[in-house]
């Protein structure tokens, strides 16, 4: 699973200038494939989003070429060096039902270990010693109990509860906010080495890609969106570790936070989520008791999720026709006979505004 025969095309679709993730996605809805869209005439591209999309489709990125030229090398720097497009068979389930996954992932270890069951643990970079304490202690026990944690590799608690997974001997993923080949900060290089190890590296930022802050929100979709649940440490009222715990709710996840003292500013975040209906977490098992509660419970249901692309595709929660044609790449009118062939049979839903939902047998 190096890099797919047609990583060239999504690389050139993602870095065309002013066409963004959305805009991506509504090419692949509408040509089916990267090559597609990027082979398509400047008539049918002001057809589908006036004159201009044709304009820019028309204007590649000048640094395109030394930047694919860079990710062709650092695909080509060792066996464990991965690309995972949306495309792709092997790309993670929970991370493809959230509302905005990456098109790309650029993976430095075992990319199989993306659909591992995982726990995302974050907070604070000025963490307190209790809090990093913590933050290794419930880490070891759910690596211990089979979980992949899953963190940013930041300073503070991030770094914790990669320390904490790796001394349990588990598995553990980091999710960056650079290029796959930059480790931020410099003084966790020896660390993200034992990540590497012992699990993988994850970035949607090409190689080259420098520290750059508006980076670090987007990938904290990325961490919430590949784990069942999100536990927050010690977070401030302004962190970026609520916005993990505010996009792990919103994708329908578990949200934990452990609570702090009163006195201290890296406690007022976990409050502020408790209060909003965090769950309370006192001790690794109220997380284990509450992802165990919450895994579904139909599991002979889960070979036909996987034999059907258009239910993989839908996940457990409502999503729209655009999200799933951007999701599948299918023609709009193949996959709407494939929808209505499953409400006939009555494994999907139409529900108002336009949305579409997996039905469970009682």
């Amino acid at each position: 699973m190096a890099a797919p025969d047609d990583f060239d095309a999504w690389f050139r679709l993602l870095q065309t200038p002013g066409l963004g993730r959305e805009g991506v996605r509504r090419l692949l809805a509408a040509f089916g494939s990267p090559e597609a869209a990027l082979a398509a005439t400047p008539a049918a591209l002001t057809e589908l989003g006036g004159p201009a999309l044709a304009a820019t489709m028309a204007r590649p990125a000048p640094e395109c070429v030394p930047r694919l030229a860079a990710a062709r090398a650092w695909l080509a720097g060792g066996d464990d060096h991965h690309v995972l497009t949306l495309g792709d068979a092997a790309y993670p389930p929970l991370l493809l039902q959230t509302a905005d996954p990456p098109l790309l992932l650029y993976v430095q270890g075992r990319p199989e270990l993306l659909a591992a069951e995982s726990v995302a643990i974050v907070g604070s970079r000025d963490a307190t010693p209790q809090g990093l304490a913590n933050a290794r202690e419930f880490a070891q026990a759910l690596a211990e109990a089979g979980f992949a944690v899953i963190s940013g590799l930041a300073a503070g608690i991030d770094g914790a509860a990669h320390e904490g997974a790796l001394a349990a001997g588990g598995t553990t993923l980091a999710v960056v906010g650079t290029g796959p080949d930059r480790v931020y900060p410099a003084r966790h290089k020896a660390l993200a080495r034992r990540v590497v190890a012992h699990g993988a590296i994850v970035s949607e930022f090409d190689p080259g890609t420098p520290v750059l802050p508006e980076n670090f929100p987007q990938r904290n979709r990325i961490i919430a969106g590949l784990a069942r649940g999100t536990l927050v440490v010690e977070a401030a009222l302004r962190s970026g570790s609520l916005i993990t715990a505010r996009l792990a709710a919103e994708a329908g996840r578990e949200v934990f936070a452990l609570p702090g003292s009163i006195r201290s500013p890296v406690a007022r975040g976990c409050h502020a989520l408790i209060k909003q209906g965090a769950a309370l977490v006192e001790s690794a098992d109220d997380v284990l008791e509450a992802l165990r509660g919450s895994r579904p419970a139909a599991a002979p249901q889960a070979p036909e999720t996987d034999a059907d692309p258009v239910l993989a595709a839908l996940g457990h929660d409502p999503a729209t026709l655009d999200a799933l044609l951007a999701r599948t790449g299918w023609p709009t009118a193949e996959l709407n006979a494939r929808l209505l062939e499953l409400e006939l049979d009555g494994r999907v839903s139409r529900l108002p505004g336009g949305l579409f939902q997996r039905r469970v047998a009682a």
